[in-house]
């Protein structure tokens, strides 16, 4: 764990107290400011983290991650063991556990739920689970997962938001004839096992949750969790608003404070700034195609891309976006991700090399493209406007497209972007999913950016059954090494969550995998 990140911890338990620490008061609703509203509440076909950090509170997994990131613990079930050949996992499931609408969580449901989440056809998230060959209920306390191969990560991938358990009955009885409309149509009025369940949504501006009757997760006090009567997430893309509306009381939390605006909220005595630790790393996706929408992409070529990393002071980005909280990458993934590699900053500044790359490339002019930011986004507005005047030094004209997230979204999964500027937290701990994600090309085209690596697709088909952890590495090591010098992003830097809270907040918790955890929330009154 990195120093700021220890810190941070540290902070956080003594600031946000654990209900273990004082006597808890229950009831009460919690309002949340959120940058952007969810899109898709289904836990398999989703691809956004707007819609992942809020599930944890909708449904529940067969195992939960700790409180860490780094390992895993008691969920739906209570006690799970490997086989010697690493190749069949058995769980024994809680006892009296229910679904939101008071019906029984059967083994029959878990089994269908993993089922689904493991088809290929099913989403991108399916690669997480894909050593899934067959999920029995083996009776009424006991579900037995088989798998076409050792997976290292297996036990990890059960706690991530894919592989949450769903009702079978009511998700097949839902309206449409594919998966996806049935999900559809499900995740509109979602039942789900977890602390809260969906009670309105006003798309683009609201979402209110209440809590789950029948959860089944005590308090400190005895009782069932959750404290909290239920939680309303106000949509505020503005950074400045959403602060406006925490410090005037309106809001009890809100997410993506500014990294300007974290020293000022420290000295608010109305508010706790939290800085919790992270996964989450800050980069540019670039499309590398060799054509977008019809014309030639000088992003296509390597040294282009090359010059642009040598041309981004990214040592000065982290002072004047983050005010010196950020720490330069040395991967692609965070050096919290496990098995990262890399102990020197990637592409350190270097005017006159990105200048010669631009000429060896044939672009020793420059030339125009674009970048799509986050409207409302004071953050990515600072990356976004020192990266025009970087650039502009080896001749690069960038354009700035401010657009909301679910414009940007749209671009990004079409591939019709140009760059679009981006941020990734893990959901496992492993680096498995980043890896998928952003370089294993039949995932979703790396980062749907077009990019192709042989070499690295079959090494990460490697790495997904190699228990040898030594073997494991070297295979991401390697990764790493084509990645970090060809790859489709910009790399920036990694950061805690910033998260401000009013003081009355107690035992809520952003973990390193992103997750908002509001089940132990409770409001001093």
């Amino acid at each position: 764990m990195k120093l700021f990140q220890a810190a941070a911890l540290s902070a956080a338990l003594l600031v946000s107290a654990s209900p273990a620490a004082m006597a808890v008061e229950r009831g009460g609703v919690m309002t949340y400011g959120r940058y952007a509203d969810s899109l898709f509440l289904d836990p398999v076909l989703n691809d956004a983290n707007v819609d992942i950090w809020v599930l944890s509170n909708l449904y529940d997994t067969l195992l939960l991650p700790t409180d860490d990131g780094q390992g895993v613990q008691p969920g739906l079930a209570t006690a799970w063991k490997i086989s010697d050949d690493a190749k069949t996992v058995t769980l024994t499931m809680r006892d009296g556990i229910k679904f939101s609408d008071g019906t029984p969580i059967t083994t029959e449901d878990v089994a269908w739920s993993l089922t689904r989440a493991a088809n290929p056809k099913n989403g991108i998230w399916n690669f997480l689970v894909e050593s899934i060959d067959k999920v029995t209920a083996t009776d009424a306390k006991t579900v037995t997962i088989t798998l076409k191969h050792p997976d290292p990560a297996i036990l990890s991938a059960l706690t991530v938001f894919n592989t949450a358990v769903l009702p079978e009955k009511a998700f097949e009885a839902s309206p449409g004839d594919t998966d996806e409309a049935k999900a559809k149509a499900f995740s509109e009025h979602p039942i789900g096992s977890g602390p809260f369940m969906l009670q309105s949504w006003t798309r683009g501006q609201e979402m209110k949750l209440v809590k789950n009757p029948y959860y089944w997760d005590k308090g400190a006090d005895g009782q069932p969790l959750p404290y909290l009567d239920g939680v309303t997430f106000e949509v505020i893309p503005d950074d400045a608003t959403r602060i406006l509306k925490l410090q005037s009381g309106d809001l009890d939390g809100a997410e993506f404070i500014p990294y300007a605006r974290v020293s000022e909220l420290k000295s608010d005595p109305k508010l706790n700034m939290m800085l919790y630790p992270s996964t989450r790393v800050e980069y540019v996706t670039l499309n590398v195609r060799p054509q977008v929408a019809g014309k030639d992409n000088p992003l296509s070529n390597e040294k282009v891309r090359q010059a642009l990393n040598y041309a981004t002071n990214k040592e000065a980005i982290i002072q004047i976006v983050t005010h010196g909280v950020g720490k330069p990458l040395t991967s692609f993934m965070s050096s919290a991700t496990p098995l990262h590699t890399g102990d020197k900053p990637l592409y350190p500044y270097d005017l006159a090399k990105a200048k010669a790359l631009m000429k060896d490339a044939g672009f020793a002019n420059g030339f125009s493209t674009s970048l799509l930011v986050l409207a409302g986004n004071q953050d990515e507005l600072g990356i976004a406007t020192a990266l025009q005047q970087m650039w502009g030094q080896i001749g690069v004209k960038l354009e700035l497209s401010q657009v909301d997230n679910a414009s940007r979204t749209q671009q990004y999964r079409d591939g019709t972007f140009t760059m679009r500027l981006a941020a990734w937290t893990d959901d496992i701990a492993d680096p498995n999913e980043i890896t998928s994600y952003f370089a294993y090309s039949p995932t979703i085209d790396a980062l749907h950016s077009g990019w192709k690596n042989a070499e690295v697709d079959t090494l990460y088909q490697a790495s997904q059954s190699e228990m040898d952890r030594t073997k494991r590495a070297a295979d991401y090591a390697k990764i790493q090494e084509i990645f970090n010098a060809t790859g489709p992003t910009l790399p920036l830097y990694e950061t805690p969550y910033p998260v401000a809270l009013a003081k009355k907040v107690n035992g809520f918790m952003q973990i390193p995998l992103g997750n908002n955890i509001f089940r132990a929330t409770w409001l001093q009154k």
